[in-house]
Formats: C-alpha cells, sequence, structure tokens
C-alpha cells in the first residue's frame, strides 16, 4: 500500500507538499485525492510544493501538467512552486514544456500568483 500525500486547506486553497520522491501508484492517488478534495472544499487554487523533489521522470512531469488541467476544469488554478534548477533543465530536456502549469520560485509567490489568477480576494492572507 502506498503513502497517501497530505493535502492541506489554507483559505480557497489547498497545498500539496510533495517531500518523497513519487511512485506511480501515489501519484494516481494523489491525482484522485487532490480531485475529491477541490470538490468537497470548493478551493479555488491549488499550490503543489516540489522543491524537496530532486529529480523528476517523465510519469512526475505529466502528472503535474495533468493535474493542473484537471484542477482547471474543477475550476481551481494550480501554482507549482519550489522547482529546482535541475528539475526544470530535466523537464525540458523530456520535452515536458507543462503547457498550463503556472509556476513559483516560493509559496509567497505563488500565492500572490492564485490571488491574481483567480481573484481569491484577502481569504489568501
Amino acid at each position: 500500500m502506498s503513502d497517501r500525500v497530505p493535502i492541506l486547506k489554507i483559505g480557497n486553497v489547498l497545498l500539496v507538499s510533495i517531500q518523497t520522491d513519487l511512485e506511480d501508484q501515489t501519484v494516481l492517488d494523489l491525482q484522485e485525492d487532490l480531485s475529491e478534495r477541490i470538490v468537497a472544499t470548493g478551493a479555488r487554487g491549488v499550490v503543489i510544493d516540489i522543491s524537496a523533489l530532486e529529480i523528476v521522470d517523465s510519469f512526475v512531469g505529466r502528472m503535474l501538467a495533468t493535474t493542473a488541467s484537471v484542477s482547471r476544469v474543477l475550476d481551481a488554478e494550480t501554482v507549482v512552486i519550489g522547482m529546482r534548477p535541475a528539475v526544470a533543465m530535466t523537464l525540458v530536456e523530456l520535452g515536458l514544456s507543462l503547457g498550463g502549469v503556472r509556476t513559483a520560485l516560493n509559496l509567497e509567490q505563488g500565492l500572490v500568483m492564485l490571488r491574481r489568477a483567480a481573484r481569491l480576494g484577502p481569504a489568501l492572507g
């Protein structure tokens, strides 16, 4: 049985902090859990923190793009934060442009980006 990635609610935003390298099943579970939490909470934004990831393979790269697309369909914008330079270079080398995925250097910038994109207002603090 795979571990679940915790999803925290902060105002109108769900925060996903990925702390370990992800196995394929964990990625699939995360997508399902996140989709359910967006609907259950009415979240308007999702922040995925990947600062702890040292490497990203094509499966995880596609997961980020797919997660952002699913979130958008459910009326929540997604920002990926904390991407390391090596991870960015790997994604480019793999030919994964992560179309539709917004990125920011840190949580503060990610929340500002979501506030502008989704007009979340003062609920973000």
